[in-house]
């Protein structure tokens, strides 16, 4: 999970990278900065709640496959990239 000031920090990154690679000319870069991180936010909101339905899902197996196991890892990685499709992404 990213706190609210990393997401700041990686908003500004962003906001900033793009301006000195010259591959857009804000009209307003508070505006942009704001964007940017509304993305970020719901990026990480998105992330967190696909995490936690692919690990309930994982968890309703019948058998158990303890988390960090290789089975684990790979099962965690189909389902989230399953449901990341989904999910449009």
């Amino acid at each position: 999970m990213l706190s609210e000031d990393r997401q700041t920090h990686f908003a500004h990154m962003i906001v900033d990278g793009i301006w000195n690679d010259d591959l857009v000319e804000y009209t307003n870069e508070d505006m942009a900065l704001k964007i940017a991180k509304r993305a970020i936010a719901k990026f990480v909101k998105d992330y967190s709640q696909i995490d936690s339905k692919v690990r309930g899902m994982i968890e309703k197996l019948k058998r158990n496959v303890p988390e960090g196991s290789p089975e684990w890892d790979v099962m965690y990685s189909k389902y989230f990239e399953e449901e990341l499709s989904r999910h449009g992404g």
